[in-house]
Parts: structure tokens; sequence; C-alpha cells
């Protein structure tokens, strides 16, 4: 059982791109049936501290951070930093109040899990939101630095994701939120965006972008559907390329918008997303008319890869402003 989806040294991961579209749309679909059903799904103030091992990590950690993001904390009884950390990220938690939930992961039990993550030392703290696993810090932080990392990261859990936390009922007994949420009902475009999301994982980039239009057409602003077109086109467009052929035409043709946007797809996959960024921005400022607006279009389709929310996008979009204006 492997942590998926791990996006910690700032590579594009697509399927966490992909997940992360998911992730927010089934929060949404969750929070509406709560609502429906009365607010209900609230959990007791001691499930906001939970022991993690293999075993359960799947559940406990990454499915339950499709709904509120999840801190790991990484420690072990011999570990005299871990004693002071530890009870201030419980006393956090409590304090957060449903924002984040606290996982405590025992390294001398759960040596795997050490290995997955890279741990070299501890106390080390991971975060996992939507199924993707960033690290937070390492060694016993100051609480004004550890509070400011998780307001971070519950601020990028709300505005990317769709998380915003998980209602405490300090009256509730202990386990209850252990209990089966109640099942949301199935969307209008649920059996489409499914069709879609297998002919991706199959590579049958064509089938999936079918079936994305199919659902566009009826509902313009369907974001799983918006994020799956343009992984999609992207993953399609770089499928059976020649990596050193596309970085060699680039260089030699420096204003080619054909030859520089190939190239920018391929440095989005591989996790260069600034120089992807950069490289179409400098070819906007370097043509005029149809060349450049073909080349911003493809810029703006690479953003939807990305998502609006990040701070590389909101740069790039003011790069690109001002080399347009």
């Amino acid at each position: 059982m492997q942590p998926r989806n791990m996006s910690m040294s700032g590579v594009v991961d697509l399927a966490a791109v992909k997940a992360a579209g998911e992730a927010k749309v089934k929060a949404e679909q969750a929070r509406a049936e709560s609502a429906r059903q009365g607010g209900g799904g609230a959990v007791a103030p001691a499930s906001l501290v939970i022991d993690v091992d293999e075993a359960g990590f799947e559940t406990d950690v990454l499915q339950r951070s499709t709904e509120v993001p999840v801190v790991i904390d990484f420690w072990a009884e011999w570990c005299e930093p871990c004693k002071q950390l530890g009870p201030l990220l419980e006393r956090l938690a409590a304090e957060y109040n449903g924002r984040f939930v606290l996982a405590k992961v025992d390294v001398d039990a759960n040596q795997m899990l050490m290995q997955q993550f890279g741990i070299q030392g501890i106390p080390a703290v991971f975060a996992v939101v939507a199924g993707q696993a960033l690290p937070l810090f390492q060694g016993a932080a100051p609480e004004s630095q550890i509070r400011e990392t998780l307001d971070q990261l519950i601020q990028v859990g709300e505005e990317r994701f769709g998380l915003t936390g998980i209602v405490v009922d300090p009256d509730a007994a202990a386990g209850a939120g252990d209990a089966v949420p109640a099942e949301v009902p199935a969307g209008p475009y649920d059996a489409l965006l499914e069709t879609a999301a297998a002919a991706l994982d199959a590579n049958d980039f064509e089938g999936a972008v079918q079936a994305y239009r199919s659902v566009l057409a009826d509902d313009p602003g369907n974001a799983e559907a918006k994020l799956g077109l343009a992984q999609a086109d992207l993953l399609g467009r770089v499928a059976g390329l020649d990596p050193q052929q596309v970085r060699k035409d680039a260089a030699e043709n420096p204003a080619d918008p054909a030859a520089q946007m190939t190239a920018a797809d391929l440095d989005l996959v591989g996790g260069h997303v600034e120089d992807a960024f950069g490289r179409l921005v400098e070819t906007v400022r370097r043509n005029f008319g149809d060349d450049r607006d073909a080349v911003r279009v493809r810029l703006l389709e690479l953003f939807e890869v990305i998502g609006p929310e990040d701070p590389r996008v909101t740069a790039a979009r003011t790069a690109l402003a001002r080399v347009l204006f």
C-alpha cells in the first residue's frame, strides 16, 4: 500500500491534478447532500486526532483527505523532540476544530510508510490533501511557524479543492465519526465522467476528449470536465513525441509558435511549470496576429491543467497581460 499522488518535488503529477478536480467535485456534492439532510455528519472531538498504521492508511488518510486536510505526524517513543511537537499538534487540532485532522504514525511500527515518504529524520510532518502528499516541516518548529503553515494548508485545501473541513459536535460520542456517510446521489453526468476517466486511464485520449466535451456541451461550467479535457488534450499532444527532437527544434526556432508550444507541453508534463509558462509568454511577445493568438490560447489551456488558484498561474497571467497590453 503506497501513498498515491505524492507531489513533493514540484513536479506536476497529472494524476494528482485529475484527483484534485475529482476531489473538489465530490466535496461539493457531499456538502450539498449534507445540507439537504440538515447538516448531519458531525464527528466527535476525539476523531480529530487518530493513530494510523500501514493497514489503515488508505482509509484513514487517503480517503479522508478528500473531505478534510490530513496532517501526518511521524514520531517515535524514543524521540525527545517528538514529545514536544506531538502534544502541540494535538492541541492545535482541537483548536482548529475540524479544519484539519491529525494522523499520528509511529515510525518504529510503520517502517514502510516512513520509507515511502522518504523521511530521513523525525519528527517529520506531512499533509495529504485530496490524495496528494506534501511535506510541511521537519523538527520541532515554533508554534507561530506551525500555525502559519497550517493556515496556508487550510487555505489551499479550501480554495483549490473545496475542502472546508468537518463539523465537530462536542456532545457526539467517541467513534461517531466512523459512521458510514450517506451515499451521494449520482449526478446527471456521472456516467459520462466515469467513461472519460476510464478512457484517460487507458491512454485513450481521443475517447476521453469526446466524453468530456459531451459533458461541457450541456454544462459549460462543469469543473471536472474542464479539468479533464485540458489534461486529456495535453496528454494526447505529447504522446509519441521525441523529447530530444522537440527540444532541438525549439532551441533552433525560438520564435516559431508550433515548436515553442510543443516544447511547453513537454515542459509542463515534466513538471517545469514556470519554464512552460515563461516559454509561451515570450513566444506571445515575439509574434503577432493569428500566431500570437494561437500561443495565447495554448497558454490558457495549460493554465486549466494547473488550476487558476496556483500562484504560478497568477504570475504567468500577469506576465501575459504585460506583453499583450
